[in-house]
């Protein structure tokens, strides 16, 4: 089994200063290449204390420049708010700069906050994201780039420089709906599992991928599949679920409040629900580290979790993850 972070840039009330935001997180990347982490995920948010990292790909380039062995993932670079050769020429210098070890990660974005400061119309967003993620890839494996889309044409653009990693860095898309995984699995693409569906929900859209990679002629057989599940560890189980329901009420806030007014999302609680109390019950992997490393395994068995990409919500459970967990992973 695979273990990663999903590395958020949180700044909760803005209690200290946004400078150790950035300083703890480039420390914990830097302990991650040392102690066997898989990868780090960079989470990218916009005009919201919920995740200060408007570019993954700057912070990228640092955490390559702390690391030797780490692989760098996107997670995710939102296309549709990127000129899509400019975010080609990023991703790409980034694997350069990294030797190599660039994992891109694509999503379409829900915050309708990043969607009208951008500009970028709400129905328009599918579109862009799937006409993006098409002229990414061919900058990176045409030597001469032409195109013509709803969006954007092209004709004869040498895109450089070119990824390290040939034909082209592993690609994998974020995606929750059913549409979403189907557009995915019809185009061979490899997916991104979210960090707010139950776990039940998870399994049941992972063998859904599967049928519909199959359907298109594809397989599931060897592809890597991070399934992101946010993280509260304690050395005892009311400490751990404390951390749980502060992480819980902050994340409802932030993604389903007037702040986001989230395009595509629905708040996944049913009508009634006590949104925080479901992350609790459903989504968030809490208690102590024996707890949590028996529910892993578990969910290894059930749902068939390869590649856990942890967020963890708080600097204990980070620690505790690495020294706790991450040796004892089959």
């Amino acid at each position: 089994m695979k273990l990663g972070v999903l590395q958020f840039f949180s700044w909760p009330e803005r209690r200290v200063e946004l400078s150790s935001v950035y300083a703890r997180a480039l420390d914990r990347i830097e302990i991650m290449d040392r102690t066997g982490f898989d990868a780090v995920w960079l989470a990218e948010h916009h005009f919201s204390s919920f995740s200060v990292c408007p570019s993954v790909h700057m912070v990228g380039v640092l955490a390559a420049a702390r690391t030797t062995r780490l692989r760098i993932g996107t997670g995710v670079s939102l296309a549709p708010f990127y000129h899509p050769l400019r975010l080609a020429e990023e991703v790409a210098l980034l694997d350069q700069l990294s030797g190599g070890r660039v994992n891109w990660g694509a999503g379409r974005g829900f915050a309708r906050v990043e969607f009208e400061n951008f500009g970028v119309p709400p129905e328009e967003s599918t579109s862009r994201f799937h006409e993006a993620v098409e002229i990414v890839l061919r900058a990176w494996t045409d030597e001469r780039l032409s195109f013509a889309g709803a969006h954007f044409r092209f004709d004869g653009v040498e895109v450089l420089p070119k990824p390290m990693q040939l034909p082209h860095p592993p690609v994998w898309m974020a995606a929750t709906s059913e549409g979403a995984i189907e557009w995915a699995a019809g185009r061979g693409f490899s997916i991104l599992m979210d960090p707010h569906a139950a776990h039940r929900d998870i399994g049941r859209k992972r063998q859904f991928y599967a049928d519909k990679l199959a359907a298109a002629g594809h397989s599931i057989d060897g592809r890597e599949l991070p399934v992101a599940r946010l993280l509260a560890l304690g050395d005892s189980t009311s400490k751990a679920t404390e951390v749980a329901r502060r992480g819980a009420q902050w994340i409802v806030d932030s993604y389903f409040g007037a702040q986001h007014n989230p395009v595509g999302v629905k708040d996944p609680a049913a009508p009634g629900a006590d949104p925080v109390q479901r992350y609790l019950d459903e989504v968030i992997l809490h208690g102590t580290p024996e707890a949590v490393l028996d529910e892993i395994l578990r969910l290894r068995e059930e749902i068939g979790l390869d590649y856990l990409l942890c967020a963890p919500l708080s600097h204990e459970t980070f620690t505790l993850l690495t020294e706790k967990i991450l040796p004892r992973l089959p």
